[in-house]
């Protein structure tokens, strides 16, 4: 069994900033590329930030230069760092890696339950 959990969201000021965790937890043999989406309502769910094991980012055009992405691979964990955020920013945030449980066996896709990120202007 597997679990992500995502904390950090919460309400803040437009131009404010948040940080957001993704911790992974379970029997975890070793972990790909892990990232961060969101999801606005009446939207589809979009990638915001992605990492891979070697640290690599690669980010949206909406986030570059304001969103930094990282990751402490001893803890499992992933973190999202958002300053200068703006109203359209609002949405919940959910944290994926693409997990292997064991080794030689197959790498899958888990996801969190979301943290909510609200920006008022």
């Amino acid at each position: 069994q597997v679990q992500l959990a995502e904390s950090g969201g919460g309400l803040v000021q437009a131009g404010g900033s948040l940080r957001l965790s993704c911790a992974a937890s379970g029997n975890i043999f070793s972990i790909d590329n892990m990232g961060w989406y969101r999801q606005a309502p009446g939207k589809q769910r979009e990638v915001a930030a992605t990492i891979t094991s070697v640290g690599r980012p690669v980010y949206s055009e909406s986030v570059k230069g304001r969103f930094t992405i990282s990751r402490d691979n001893a803890k499992n964990t992933v973190y999202l760092q958002m300053n200068s955020l703006k109203p359209e920013d609002t949405a919940v945030y959910y944290c994926a890696g693409i997990i292997r449980l064991r080794e030689g066996g197959p790498s899958l896709n888990y996801w969190g339950q979301g943290t909510q990120v609200t920006v008022s202007s």
